[in-house]
């Protein structure tokens, strides 16, 4: 019993802590409005929500059509109990469309109070076609929906945009009576664009709409031109008939704590522009506000300045020319605001000569004259004026009417000479025309020149219609050239130059390569003590034809950029600058370069040549013409592949090199690719292919075989004249024989062997042999060929043809006889050498064989035969 009293609390309590967890404070006098398609909710708190002691939460819930949409929550503070509070939330939904409703709770401390009854914005009834919302504006980069509502009795067949292109569309069907349809808008509306909607009973049906942009007016300044009168500009964009803008301008300045200005509305102008009458002199720093206003949104611009510091000055009036002469004129011009002759001005005279225009600055109080000089004779301008204040310069007024005149004729300006070197014996002088003429016809230019060794001795030319003249000068001397300009007024100053010789101080200038930009170049160069009268910096086409253009600085100039009309992009020019010195120029520096490189197109080498030395190839070109460069070489890359697919590559960085070298080939097939390396990366690429094989050796030794055998050759021919000639120092001529007696009588009776001789040498009878001299010379040891036979030699016995051969037994020789004119084998050897006839006082033993003709002798009673040797067998 006593343990149920105890729990009995515990239990009371645990109920009690139940219905605490229900809270009792939350939102009473709710209230559910919209403006357009806002939500606009208000509440107050219930009086029992005084007593808490910390922040309280309102829990809000939307739903469209019965479905939750939005959750959102608002914390009030102890401060804030007791007071009414709001939430609004913007629907993508028009409300006509369905209804939106608002649920409502509060929380405190873990307890919840119960969902307060809901509000709810009723939507259209379906009883009537129509599309909301109807002519809206949306801003663009934003999204809008609209929904098509049709009676029950109708279903929407098609919901779509027409006069707006964007891809950005989505169509949503919420029933049959009802289809949405969103748009993201991209840009501005040009005109008008409409959202339709159809269904299966009526035709096309629907709402206007359009995209623009909230105000976007901007760098608004403010003014004053009469000083009695502020001007506010900016720029306005352009004004759309559906958006109209709204301007306000509003001033106000601080004089202690007090607003001296305030202006009424402003009315836009096309030009963005808007004025009011105000006092200069009490306004002082003033703030100056401009108020824009569209349907899409507002926007205030601002300036803050004194306006007696910001004057823009109207346009000079009666602006007029006089005392026009050859070269100066005078103009005036007035201003028909007298506060203008009070100010310190600063005038700018805009002077035009056809060619282009010259801005010149005069400064004055109240200016409204100036005098123009330095004028080009017989020559037409136009000028015109403007002006500002020098005192808090706000920016230059507007300018005046333009005013035509043209200055009087006179004598030329001298004209201003240059040289350059033709060839070493040929100087073209160069001059530019007297400023401008509008006769260059009528001036006749003398060109005088004189060694400076000889100035007395001037050769005299005239040039017409031409600034350009070749002189034949002496190339190892310095020459002076004047040219003067000449019309029918008279004759210019002299211009002098003198020609430097060619000598070995130009050609060893270093030529450095150079790179300009925007059709020009920019050059500097240090000061040279030698330089006397100033700078001169000349340019002209690398290669090919192209006129020089000069330029001619002053002393402390020593950088300069050129610029040219005939300066082109990938095109090489050369560029000097000279030192102006009381004699000759001196050059002190040359340069090459392009005012752009442009890549160099198509192939860029004419062939190339492949010569293959053992496993490597060597690819040489010829080199690249100037001409045909329009950017810097910088080098050469080779690549080759096989027929394999593998790729090598070989480069140098030498711009002259013609040549490089593919190494340790294999055989087959090889494709290469020669490119030139520029800034602009590889250009100009030729392809060969070669067909490799290792030949070089069968090559070397072919040719080692060919020198061997030549060698060879030449060895044995050697050989065969050294052994002729030691056969000729050694193996002396064998003496010939002389038989005497009958030595060689037979008895037998011979026949007459078959010779074709004297019958009277033939008989049955025994006959006794004829003697055989012959005769050794004392010298015949010593000497290569025989003596001459002496006077009293017999006469030779010339043998008739025989096919038969007499021949006489002898144990010592075999003497053989054959016809004549018919030679033995070994005889045929040696041509046409015979041995003179000899006779010799006694016979010699011999073991030699002589081959010899018999002759007749002249004395038919004579007991011997004079025999002739024509050949002598070697020894065996």
């Amino acid at each position: 019993m006593i343990s149920w009293l105890l729990l009995l609390p515990l239990l009371c309590g645990s109920t009690d802590g139940n219905a605490n967890d229900v809270l009792d404070c939350g939102p009473q006098n709710l209230s559910l409005n919209s403006i357009g398609q806002m939500l606009l909710l208000t509440w107050e708190d219930d009086p029992s929500c005084s007593a808490l002691s910390d922040i309280l939460i309102y829990k809000i819930i939307v739903f469209i059509a019965d479905k939750q949409e939005h959750s959102d929550e608002v914390a009030v503070r102890l401060d804030q109990i007791g007071s009414t509070h709001s939430w609004n939330w913007t629907s993508h939904l028009p409300f006509e469309c369905a209804s939106h409703s608002v649920r409502l709770s509060s929380s405190y401390d873990n307890r919840t109070s119960p969902w307060h009854q809901e509000r709810t914005l009723l939507g259209s009834r379906n009883t009537t076609r129509k599309v909301y919302p109807q002519d809206q504006i949306f801003e663009v980069g934003s999204s809008g929906t609209f929904c098509c509502v049709v009676p029950a009795i109708e279903s929407i067949e098609r919901f779509y945009l027409t006069g707006y292109h964007t891809t950005d569309i989505h169509t949503t069907r919420i029933s049959n009576q009802m289809v949405a349809l969103t748009v993201h808008f991209n840009k501005e509306s040009d005109n008008r664009s409409d959202v339709r909607c159809q269904t299966n009973k009526t035709s096309k049906y629907g709402a206007s709409i359009f995209a623009d942009y909230p105000p976007r007016d901007r760098d608004f300044q403010c003014e004053t031109q009469n000083l009695e009168s502020v001007e506010c500009v900016w720029t306005a964009p352009e004004q759309k008939s559906w958006n109209p803008t709204n301007y306000q301008l509003l001033g106000r300045n601080k004089l202690g704590n007090h607003t001296a200005l305030s202006f009424n509305e402003c009315q836009y102008k096309s030009n963005g522009k808007c004025s009011q009458k105000m006092q200069m002199e009490a306004a002082g720093e003033t703030l100056f506000t401009l108020i824009i206003q569209n349907r899409l949104g507002k926007v205030e611009l601002q300036d803050n300045c004194d306006l007696t510091k910001r004057v823009y000055m109207f346009a000079p009036e009666k602006f007029s020319v006089s005392n026009v002469n050859a070269r100066n004129v005078s103009l005036h011009w007035n201003w028909t605001l007298q506060k203008y002759n009070d100010l310190n001005l600063t005038c700018q005279l805009e002077v035009g000569d056809g060619d282009g225009n010259t801005i010149i600055e005069y400064s004055g109080i109240g200016l409204k004259s100036a005098v123009l000089t330095n004028l080009i004779p017989n020559w037409k301008y136009s000028v015109r004026v403007r002006c500002g204040t020098v005192q808090h310069f706000w920016k230059w007024g507007k300018w005046s009417d333009n005013t035509s005149f043209e200055t009087e004729d006179d004598v030329p300006d001298a004209p201003d000479v240059w040289w350059m070197h033709k060839t070493e014996n040929e100087t073209e002088i160069i001059w530019k025309m007297p400023l401008k003429s509008r006769n260059p016809e009528q001036i006749v230019f003398e060109v005088a020149c004189a060694s400076t060794k000889e100035r007395d001795k001037q050769n005299k030319s005239e040039v017409l219609h031409k600034n350009r003249f070749i002189l034949s000068l002496d190339a190892r001397e310095e020459h002076v050239v004047t040219v003067t300009a000449r019309n029918s007024l008279g004759s210019s100053s002299p211009s002098t130059i003198t020609i430097p010789n060619i000598s070995p101080e130009k050609t060893t200038v270093k030529t450095y390569l150079i790179t300009g930009s925007n059709r020009g170049f920019n050059l500097s160069w240090p000061n040279n003590p030698r330089a006397k009268c100033g700078y001169i910096v000349d340019w002209h086409p690398t290669v090919g034809d192209g006129n020089v253009e000069w330029l001619k600085l002053p002393l402390d100039q020593t950088s300069v950029r050129i610029t040219s009309e005939n300066i082109t992009d990938g095109k090489r020019y050369s560029l000097s600058i000279y030192a102006c010195t009381q004699g000759a120029p001196l050059l002190l520096k040359k340069l090459e370069g392009y005012s752009r490189e442009k890549r160099i197109e198509g192939t860029l080498f004419k062939s190339l040549k492949l010569a293959q030395n053992d496993s490597d190839v060597e690819i040489s070109w010829e080199p690249i013409p100037l001409k045909e460069q329009t950017a810097f070489v910088q080098g050469y890359i080779l690549r080759y592949h096989d027929n394999n697919g593998q790729s090598f590559s070989v480069s140098t960085d030498i711009p002259e090199a013609t040549s490089l070298r593919a190494t340790n080939l294999k055989n087959g097939f090889y494709t290469f690719t020669l490119m030139a390396r520029t800034a602009l990366g590889e250009c100009g690429k030729v392809t060969e292919t070669l067909n490799f094989q290792k030949d070089n050796l069968i090559k070397s030794l072919l040719i080692s075989m060919g020198i061997f055998f030549f060698a060879l050759i030449f060895t044995a021919i050697f050989c065969f004249v050294s052994w002729l000639w030691i056969k000729d120092k050694v193996y002396k001529p064998v003496p010939k024989p002389v038989l005497t007696g009958k030595w060689l009588t037979s008895p037998a009776v011979h026949s007459c062997p078959p010779l074709d001789i004297d019958q009277s040498y033939c008989t049955e009878e025994k006959m006794d042999i004829p003697q055989l001299l012959c005769k050794l010379e004392p010298d015949d040891i010593s000497q290569k060929a025989f003596a001459s036979p002496p006077v009293d030699t017999p006469a030779t016995l010339t043998l008739p043809f025989s096919p038969f051969r007499g021949t006489f037994a002898n144990p010592t020789y075999n003497l053989m006889m054959q016809r004549q004119g018919q030679r033995s084998s070994s005889e045929s050897d040696l041509q046409e050498r015979t041995l003179p006839i000899i006779n010799i006082g006694e016979y010699r033993p011999q073991n030699q064989l002589d081959v010899f003709r018999q002759k007749q002798i002249d004395d038919e009673t004579s007991s011997s035969i004079t025999c002739v040797s024509t050949y002598i067998m070697l020894p065996k």
